[in-house]
């Protein structure tokens, strides 16, 4: 947990201050049966009522003392717990943003949301109550005992009794409860990533009627969860009666002994009344401590949850020492004897791929489902780092790079358009902050999409809601390329960028693209061949390799593989003609 600790430094001073608080708070609980016992004994007995008046006062004005100390007690506690719950949520959303998709692979995303929210408010609440209950407990419970030990050594096994029947049932309790805390924290994600997969596939649900099917399937897991959340709270609410009854007996047994002490002379009235409050007193610091005691697993488990991510060492890193590209870049890519696998992957999923895709050019690739084109391109802007072999631009190693200059210098448009909640105009400038209205409108006539933006009311003001669901799947797809285009860098990635265009669409912004980024690397992952029949050099994939290379007429004749694809897209008579 020393990664997690390092994250509560900065509110050290504030965790002293508090301690002198509780110190105090302490104090004052302590003096109080003290005063109680004068009173009885000196005043009430004696028939003094100067003394009443006096240690009357004096009580009114620690009970005073001692609700400041415990007002700023609470408010520290509030103050260092939720500040370390931010700092903690900043720094594991800075490590999921340092993520490669090699590490995302390994944590589903409602997981990281569960942990990002739930698990840090568990520790977060936790942490506040072991500020205020668990630092008070110990002072409490050992004063008390320390106290009634003073008045009264012969009756120091009725508190010791009391407290070592608590501890037994405070350690069964907590070696039940750990496992349960446990299961609860994952059906959490379960539960999660159920939700989610029914708010995406929405229209698929209900398409195939499916709707009782995932109420079924929740609802089993939402049982699941119940049922073990009852179990635990039961746990938990069964303190209270117990400690209560301990309590309870152990008060009796005070008053009881103290009866026969007081008719022996050896005691005196306000002192039994002092040792029922002491016993009292250790009896519900002993109850703080199980409280925690119950709540410490369930924040041991988040708390393991995420350091998992914290300790997760991000595959992709930036170098110690950083080289740059030369200005200006020109966004010349060259692959060399590149291969890639997967973790935990049998084969590579591409091998000894070289290529070279070059300035004012435009460089296809196509292959079948699954022939690790999407793969290809994602290593170019080191969403994935190559396994061997290199991937050069403008003669430098991306490797030796640092991740911002790389991304800098490249347009990606992802295979799954994803918009922002926002608008039109912010979901454009996504790619360059400091775009003007001419550059935006610009990009977006470029894209195609001025076409659908002008026929709405607001024009680029118009809302986007969150991951583009009030718009078609052209439309987001037309902006996701407005954004990258707007940005205008010297190297443009399109994964299958032009699928959900219709032909028209499709080869009008071809059109745009090669006339306005003649000095351009692009490089298009495409399924259709019509996307990619005018490209300079068309790179055909085939299980990981390159299996033909060239212009469309030459990989017709030279490239089965190739051949195959258009002839299952394109009829006999437009193979002959293009």
């Amino acid at each position: 947990m020393k990664r997690l600790v390092k994250y509560f430094k900065p509110y050290l001073l504030s965790f002293f201050v508090l301690l002198f608080l509780v110190f105090g708070q302490s104090f004052v609980n302590l003096a109080l049966p003290g005063y109680t016992s004068r009173i009885v004994d000196e005043g009430i007995v004696l028939k003094n009522i100067n003394i009443v008046w006096s240690l009357g006062i004096k009580m009114l004005l620690l009970t005073l003392m001692g609700g400041l100390f415990a007002a700023g007690v609470g408010y520290l506690a509030a103050k260092i717990s939720t500040g370390y719950a931010r700092r903690l949520r900043e720094a594991v959303f800075t490590k999921v943003e340092s993520f490669s998709l090699n590490e995302f692979n390994t944590f589903s995303s409602s997981s990281l949301v569960t942990r990002a929210t739930n698990d840090i408010q568990q520790v977060q609440g936790v942490l506040s109550m072991l500020m205020r209950l668990t630092i008070l407990a110990p002072f409490l419970g050992i004063g008390a005992i320390i106290k009634a030990h003073q008045i009264a050594p012969s009756m120091t096994w009725i508190t010791f009794s009391s407290v070592c029947i608590l501890a037994v049932m405070i350690v069964i309790l907590f070696l039940v409860a750990i496992p349960k805390f446990t299961l609860i924290q994952k059906i959490v994600d379960k539960l999660g990533l159920q939700i989610k997969e029914m708010l995406v596939g929405v229209r698929v649900i209900r398409a195939y009627n499916k709707d009782s099917d995932e109420q079924i399937k929740f609802a089993k897991t939402n049982l699941e969860s119940t049922s073990l959340n009852v179990f635990v709270n039961r746990l938990m609410n069964m303190m209270q009666p117990v400690m209560t009854l301990v309590m309870g007996v152990a008060s009796l047994m005070v008053i009881w002994v103290g009866a026969y002490m007081i008719n022996d002379n050896k005691l005196q009235v306000g002192n039994v009344l002092a040792l029922t409050q002491y016993v009292s007193q250790t009896i519900f610091a002993f109850l703080m401590i199980s409280i925690i005691f119950i709540m410490v697993p369930r924040a041991a488990v988040s708390g393991r949850r995420l350091n998992e991510i914290l300790n997760t060492v991000a595959e992709i890193k930036d170098p110690e020492q950083p080289l740059h590209l030369p200005h200006p870049v020109k966004g010349l890519v060259e692959f060399r004897e590149v291969c890639f696998s997967y973790e935990g992957s049998e084969r590579p999923v591409l091998s000894n791929i070289s290529f070279t895709a070059k300035p004012g050019e435009i460089t296809a690739i196509i292959g079948g489902t699954g022939s690790g084109k999407s793969t290809l391109l994602n290593l170019i802007p080191r969403l994935y780092d190559v396994s061997c072999g290199s991937l050069l631009i403008d003669g430098v190693d991306i490797r030796k790079l640092t991740q911002h200059e790389l991304r800098e210098n490249i347009g990606y448009i992802p295979q799954r358009s994803s918009l922002f909640s926002g608008t039109i105009k912010s979901n454009i400038a996504y790619g360059k902050t400091s775009a003007s209205d001419e550059e935006i409108s610009q990009a977006a006539s470029l894209a195609q999409a001025s076409e659908f933006i002008n026929t709405l009311k607001k024009k680029t003001n118009s809302e986007v809601s969150q991951g583009g669901s009030n718009i078609s799947g052209g439309q987001k797809q037309r902006l996701s390329i407005a954004r990258a285009l707007v940005k205008m860098p010297p190297i443009f990635l399109f994964d299958d960028s032009f699928s959900a265009l219709d032909y028209k669409t499709d080869a009008d912004l071809r059109q745009a693209i090669k006339l306005n980024l003649k000095h351009s690397t692009i490089i298009i992952v495409a399924q259709r061949i019509s996307t990619i029949m005018q490209a300079d050099n068309i790179i055909v994939l085939d299980n990981g390799v390159i299996v033909g290379s060239g212009r469309h007429r030459e990989l017709l004749k030279n490239s089965k593989v190739y051949r195959e694809i258009a002839e299952s897209q394109l009829s006999a008579a437009e193979l002959k003609n293009k």
